[in-house]
């Protein structure tokens, strides 16, 4: 059993160096809402994630930050905070990146 473990590991280092087998990140684009951030980001029609969350946290210094979210169709994210057990969520345009709404 060791020796055909072995045996297989081989095989797929050798197809891995000839470039015929890569992850499957590698060989497709990203797909869905982050993927098409990104791309819109690279394309400079929108600001990075890491741009709007610098713009915006210190506005929300006093709530811990939970993560982003993005939608393609409003071409926003949605900042989520939390403070005192009471969730936050600040909408940002992604290509200006002024605040286009605040719900609790």
């Amino acid at each position: 059993m060791k020796r055909l473990r072995s045996f297989f590991a081989g095989i797929l280092a050798a197809l891995a160096v000839a470039g015929l087998v890569a992850p499957a990140a590698a060989q497709e684009p990203p797909r869905g809402d982050q993927g098409e951030a990104r791309r819109d980001a690279q394309a400079g029609t929108q600001l990075s994630l890491r741009e709007i969350e610098r713009r915006i946290l210190p506005q929300m210094r006093d709530s811990e930050y939970l993560g982003p979210a993005y939608d393609s169709t409003a071409r926003a994210y949605r900042l989520k905070f939390i403070k005192d057990g009471r969730v936050t969520y600040v909408d940002v345009d992604a290509r200006t990146g002024k605040v286009i709404g605040r719900s609790r």
